[in-house]
């Protein structure tokens, strides 16, 4: 169950004013058996015979009252204490507010009865769930982007016909509006009462409303015109751009006016953590299932493993060694104003707000530093949004990365004033980011988006898109043909080959580096001998790298793959570079296009025949049908089989590199033209028929519509290798198979290969140059 039905559940029982049903139908929220609730209230179950309580063994005791709401509580936990079997919760109210203790946490609950639903984790140990687990969830940021997918949801089905522009800028706007009256930006509650007292409960009118009140927003007060309403005068000169274009009509109704209202009456929008929810929020605007909100948030730590060796390891140790240095201070409290940062591909903007913070609280420390060495000086602000930059190709996550980096900016400087009490910085009027643009990065020059000179300091971050060469769209091809031009082939590289490239035009010659967060593809091989060259012509090299590690987050279903942190800078010769892994740090003199530690030498792939006397490695055989016409499951083919038992000669036993792992198999039409032309079967020959359709625009298949594009078999055995398998295993694994079997191109195949092949294929010293070159399969 989502956070905002459990709490619209609770809401609805406290609206339902039904004191003697309150308690069952409150548990009936929770993993309770409904027949545990019916005993209960029967009587069958409660340990307590006094009229107004309820005590479930283990599990509650609850009491309503009507006097001393405090001492009854006292009363409660003392008549527990004198049975001595401890229920984990003691709960008593008399509806107005209520107490409530976890007996085995100690902690308490003290609140107005009618906020109960917003603490309804208080009592998640019911469902197994600790409340500590629960807070590590991001709770608010939860609540914020569940009840965001339901606002979404009903404003589009109101409004089938209005542009995606309109209905992103609306609820981008709601939702500053809802963090700024939470925050003292605007004055408490403002914008949620003011839609209470000035709209009609049908919503008919809300569209009227926010118009004249977003407006207005970007104009100062004592510009707007003279017939404002004092209503709209409440609230202060915003700018920043969000209020900046007008207001595209929309339609309301009960419920959207009501959800917005809840956003505003049940939320902490206080609590919420901008680079979290930004990721959520833009999950529900660009996902079909709302199950996996955050599933696209790149977690704290691994941001960190991005920034920290790239600019802000460096950053912390010069203000380690400028503590007590008046001179050393300031210079680096200017220097930290002028660095340039950029994501191109910034999603909903967490690279740049981890960066923000960090580098705003660089800055407090810096501050408080001055102060305890005695420098008395009034507060001027080092670090402005000006320095970020991002480029992004979905126009909803530009909008959604420009709040987060807003509502980021307001809790900063909220920390500022908390950590030095003179020092005042004003959220408003909102500042202007360096630039966030809807554009694709790999069609655009990055030198116009963050403009920078050969001494001024830029670094360049991010995640961009990992997509195999086998897997990317025709526009995803034009792509990498624009960026790279004539130098290289683009047919075999991975779509984030075009980062890096970008990535390396743009710090060459300049003061500056980037870090890119890149799936294990780009350093293992063919690609590195396809790829990797052009970049080192550049004068460039790797100065920092992270070796494969797990990449997850905190959504309910981690991104599981395997990636690498590549930073690459101008050649600094001598310098040391900094190897990472799950072992720690270590300083190299060299890092090479494999991340090892070494010389930089590349392993290219080699055409036409072996070095010694072996046979050659074939990628298997590529169908090239379709959606897999030519191609039968076990299930499949046992059906037709049972139909047409004389088709059995018409098929082979299929594997692919899952089922040489798995030690299954299943089947492949394999005939030749005299069978295709004397077939009668209707499925296969609809099958080919399909075929036929497939292949229709390629000259070289289309006429050979009944057999695989590939058709190599082994004369008695061939030695089978999955193309892929897990790092962990400490052997490939591969096997021999018989003439009776097709291999598919997810394996490589030695066809008719010697038995004393598979001795050196297997062996230790061959397994050890693997793990140098990994994946070096592709390159026999």
């Amino acid at each position: 169950m989502l956070v905002t039905e459990i709490e619209d559940r609770i809401t609805d029982i406290i609206n339902e004013d039904n004191p003697n049903q309150f308690i069952y139908d409150f548990m009936s929220v929770y993993d309770f058996p409904k027949a545990t609730i019916t005993k209960l209230k029967k009587g069958i179950n409660n340990l307590s015979k006094e009229s107004g309580e309820v005590y479930l063994k283990n599990r509650l005791f609850f009491k309503q009252v009507s006097g001393d709401l405090m001492q009854s509580f006292v009363d409660a936990k003392q008549k527990v204490d004198n049975i001595g079997s401890k229920p984990r919760y003691i709960m008593v109210t008399d509806f107005n507010r209520i107490l409530a203790e976890d007996t085995k946490t100690a902690d308490t609950l003290d609140i107005e009865f009618k906020r109960l639903p917003q603490k309804f984790e208080f009592f998640l140990a019911w469902n197994g769930i600790e409340k500590a687990d629960f807070d590590k969830e991001n709770p608010a940021d939860v609540r914020a982007a569940e009840r965001f997918a339901k606002l979404y949801d009903v404003v589009i089905k109101d409004n089938p016909n209005a542009s995606r522009k309109g209905l992103n800028l609306f609820l981008i706007r709601i939702l500053f509006c809802l963090f700024a009256e939470d925050t003292n930006i605007f004055e408490h509650d403002l914008f949620t009462n003011r839609v209470k007292q000035m709209t009609a409960d049908d919503g008919h009118d809300f569209n009227d409303f926010v118009r004249e009140l977003f407006g207005v927003l970007d104009i100062e007060k004592n510009q707007r015109p003279t017939d404002t309403p004092s209503w709209v005068n409440d609230f202060p000169y915003v700018d920043g751009d969000l209020f900046r274009d007008q207001h595209e009509s929309l339609k309301f109704s009960v419920k959207s006016r009501k959800l917005i209202i809840d956003a505003g009456e049940l939320l902490n929008w206080d609590q919420i953590n901008p680079d979290i929810l930004g990721s959520m929020i833009q999950a529900v605007a660009s996902e079909d299932s709302r199950s996996h909100l955050g599933m696209h948030y790149t977690s704290v730590p691994n941001i960190m493993k991005v920034i920290k060796p790239l600019f802000l390891d460096g950053l912390r140790e010069e203000f380690e060694s400028a503590r007590g240095n008046e001179d050393k201070l300031q210079k680096l409290y200017n220097r930290i104003g002028k660095i340039k940062f950029m994501d191109p591909a910034c999603g909903s903007g967490n690279f740049l707000i981890i960066t923000y913070k960090e580098l705003r609280q660089l800055e407090i420390d810096i501050l408080i530093e001055l102060n305890n060495i005695g420098v008395s000086t009034m507060y001027v602000p080092s670090v402005t949004l000006s320095q970020f930059y991002g480029i992004e190709i979905d126009d909803f996550a530009c909008d959604v990365t420009r709040l987060s980096l807003w509502i980021a900016e307001h809790q900063m400087n909220m920390q500022l004033h908390e950590q030095i009490s003179d020092a005042v910085r004003p959220t408003l009027p909102l500042q202007h980011a360096g630039a966030v643009l809807c554009e694709n990065a790999l069609q655009v020059d990055w030198n116009n988006i963050m403009p920078s000179s050969k001494v001024d300091e830029s670094y360049i971050f991010g995640n961009p898109p990992y997509v195999g060469a086998n897997n990317q769209s025709d526009e995803q091809k034009k792509d990498l043909n624009f960026v790279f031009g004539d130098k290289i082939s683009t047919g075999e590289l991975d779509y984030i080959c075009g980062w890096f490239y970008s990535g390396a035009r743009y710090i060459q010659s300049k003061n500056s580096s980037f870090s890119f967060v890149t799936t294990n593809s780009l350093t293992e091989g063919k690609l590195v001998g396809n790829f990797w060259p052009i970049v080192l012509s550049m004068n460039l090299e790797i100065t920092s790298a992270y070796q494969g590690f797990k990449w997850n987050n905190n959504a309910k279903n981690n991104a599981n793959v395997t990636v690498e942190i590549i930073q690459m800078s101008n050649l600094q010769k001598n310098s040391n570079k900094y190897l990472f892994n799950n072992l720690g740090k270590k300083v190299v003199r060299n890092i090479n296009m494999y991340l090892n530690e070494g010389e930089t030498t590349i392993v290219y792939k080699k055409n036409g025949s072996p070095l010694f006397d072996i046979p050659i490695m074939y990628s298997g055989n590529r169908a090239t049908d379709g959606k897999g016409n030519l191609r039968f499951s076990r299930d499949e083919y046992s059906n037709l089989i049972s139909h047409a038992s004389h088709l059995t000669s018409y098929f082979r036993k299929l594997i692919g590199g899952k089922e040489v792992i798995n030690n299954t198999y299943n089947y492949a039409l394999w005939i030749n033209k005299e069978q295709f032309e004397s077939m009668e079967n209707e499925v296969i020959l609809n099958r080919i028929d399909n075929v036929r359709s497939a292949r229709k625009n390629n000259p070289s298949l289309r006429s050979t519509p009944w057999r695989f594009r590939d058709t190599r078999v082994p004369q008695k055995l061939m030695l089978v290798i999955p193309a892929t398998s897990s790092e962990n295993r400490y052997y490939v694994p591969m096997a021999f198979y018989d003439n009776n079997y097709v291999a598919n191109n997810s394996t490589m195949v030695i066809y008719d290969s010697p038995l004393w092949l598979f001795g050196i294929l297997q062996s230790h010293m061959h397994m050890l140059w693997l793990r140098k070159i990994r994946n070096a399969v592709e390159i026999f």
